[in-house]
């Protein structure tokens, strides 16, 4: 029988969030429209997209959009990439500079761009160099600095449990991990033993990232592990909502009700033209796709998500949009 909880909250170093629940940093997925959109719908946090250490590229039109914080509410957390300490302690203080309250440092992408170049999930191989990294983060900025890793590289050599450690002891204010191995990918289900084992064995917040799909699944992540927190990543793509789903879950044991049909057409709509408003027409139209064949996915529309796949402007993706809810109606 579930029991009344009183609502949970975790603090970041000084930064008390609202709940337990964290919007996972994704490549091309958090940006600045649909983190304010998660936060909106019940995430206490929501973490920005990967950004390069390497100061060549953060004049790209890629890099400064994946800067933009303008307008952003709650604490803003950025999270950076690479794997040469001094270049990840320069690319810490320019973020704090641009307004980031944390900076989270990626030991999790699993990408083979990105582990080729030694970055990423491609780290939890070297732990002297994790420890070298860290330490230099951690004294290069005054904000928190949090971490996020997998639970090793392959199932052969989860260390999980080493790396989390050597992150206490350099001075990390939290450590999030997806509980599967780099050789996992996205692949098969998530373990957390792992993650209840690095929870068991260091003082400082851990949350418990993957498969997270669902208010119960949440309750029973939460359960096993004892973790402070959890962190959502693809289970919210086209599903935002599903952070006050969970939160009012986990708050009242009961199930919310799913947003009404005239809900989700508002909120697609509004998503869609963030998106055109953030990037520009042209390329806001291209990052719209994917966003709005998420959505489509749960409405189980595979025929609308190929329509409007072959749309060629953003005003075709708008009255696409308002022409899909009146066959959803009909």
């Amino acid at each position: 029988m579930f029991r009344m909880r009183a609502l949970v909250t975790m603090k970041i170093g000084p930064y008390q969030l609202d709940n337990q629940l964290i919007v996972a940093p994704m490549a091309g997925v958090t940006d600045l429209p649909f983190r304010r959109l998660c936060r909106r719908l019940g995430a206490g946090l929501a973490v920005s997209e990967m950004l390069s250490s390497n100061p060549l590229v953060w004049k790209t039109e890629k890099s400064m959009s994946r800067m933009d914080h303008s307008g952003e509410s709650g604490i803003r957390s950025v999270q950076i990439a690479g794997c040469e300490p001094e270049l990840m302690a320069q690319a810490a203080r320019f973020n704090v500079e641009r307004g980031a309250q944390i900076i989270d440092i990626n030991m999790g992408c699993p990408a083979k761009k990105i582990n080729k170049k030694l970055a990423g999930s491609a780290l939890l191989r070297h732990p002297d160099l994790v420890s070298q990294i860290l330490n230099a983060v951690v004294a290069a900025v005054e904000v928190p600095v949090t971490l996020k890793i997998r639970t090793g590289w392959d199932p052969d050599s989860r260390n999980g449990v080493d790396i989390a450690r050597i992150a206490e002891q350099s001075g990390i204010a939290a450590l999030a991990v997806h509980g599967r191995t780099r050789q996992c990918m996205y692949k098969g289900e998530a373990e957390y033993d792992t993650i209840a084992a690095i929870k068991a064995a260091i003082s400082i917040p851990v949350i418990a990232n993957g498969d997270i799909d669902s208010p119960e699944k949440a309750r029973q992540v939460l359960d096993k592990t004892g973790v402070d927190a959890l962190m959502i990543g693809r289970p919210a793509q086209g599903r935002p909502w599903i952070f006050r789903e969970i939160a009012h879950y986990l708050e009242t044991g009961q199930h919310l009700a799913p947003p009404p049909q005239a809900e989700r057409q508002a909120l697609m709509q509004e998503h869609l033209e963030a998106l055109h408003d953030f990037y520009g027409d042209e390329r806001g139209m291209r990052i719209a796709r994917k966003h709005v064949g998420w959505y489509l996915d749960h409405q189980q529309q595979p025929e609308l998500r190929r329509q409007f796949n072959q749309l060629d402007s953003a005003a075709a993706q708008r009255d696409a949009l308002a022409g899909f809810f009146v066959q959803f109606d009909s």
